[in-house]
């Protein structure tokens, strides 16, 4: 057993309690690699998306400052590599796509920062994900975090809603590289929003 299956079995049961995690869908996660998008409103979004993932580790990219807080420990726990926000980071986005190639999920946020409270479609959203997918031609499971008042609380109900995965082929690569990932993204995102709305995100 993995020190991550040691830490799963032992928080996950209590992070979906003080949460009051309830997964839909969790039948479309994939059993081999894939690329996982979520929306973003609170910290604690990839402890609940991990909790949510029923035992698979979900891989996170985080900003390199958070390495050398005390938080640093379960950060890396939880499958967290650090990225260097401030430009290209090569390095991150390499191990980004071997994580997807070698079967595991990663987990990417596209929106890029938190926005608590705030309708999901007024966001802007990086491309960072539609690049990833270019790369790894993985597919992607979008997945929302419906919860009251579009944050990720403590001992309020917080439904992950798992979307069926959308296949590589899905997307429109056409207009060069730049225009691919701008444009798969936004997919993407279009569908993790429309999760949201679904059940009404903001209104449980």
């Amino acid at each position: 057993m993995s020190f991550y299956d040691r830490i799963y079995k032992i928080f996950s049961s209590f992070v979906r309690r003080i949460y009051r995690i309830e997964v839909v869908g969790a039948e479309n996660l994939p059993a081999g690699g894939a690329v996982v998008a979520a929306n973003h409103t609170s910290f604690s979004d990839p402890i609940v998306l991990s909790a949510a993932a029923g035992g698979r580790q979900v891989r996170y990219m985080a900003k390199k400052e958070l390495f050398h807080t005390p938080l640093a420990p379960l950060i890396k726990a939880l499958g967290a590599y650090p990225v260097d926000r401030g430009g290209s980071d090569i390095t991150s986005i390499r191990r980004t796509i071997s994580f997807v190639e070698e079967g595991e999920l990663v987990g990417i946020f596209p929106q890029g920062h938190r926005f608590p409270g705030v309708d999901p479609r007024t966001t802007p959203i990086k491309s960072g994900v539609g690049m990833i997918v270019s790369r790894t031609r993985a597919a992607v499971v979008p997945v929302c975090i419906r919860n009251k008042g579009r944050r990720t609380r403590m001992f309020r109900r917080n439904t992950v809603v798992i979307g069926k995965p959308i296949p590589y082929e899905a997307f429109d690569w056409e207009g060069g590289a730049l225009t691919g990932y701008k444009n798969a993204s936004r997919v993407i995102f279009d569908a993790i929003c429309d999760l949201a709305e679904d059940g009404g995100e903001g209104t449980t």
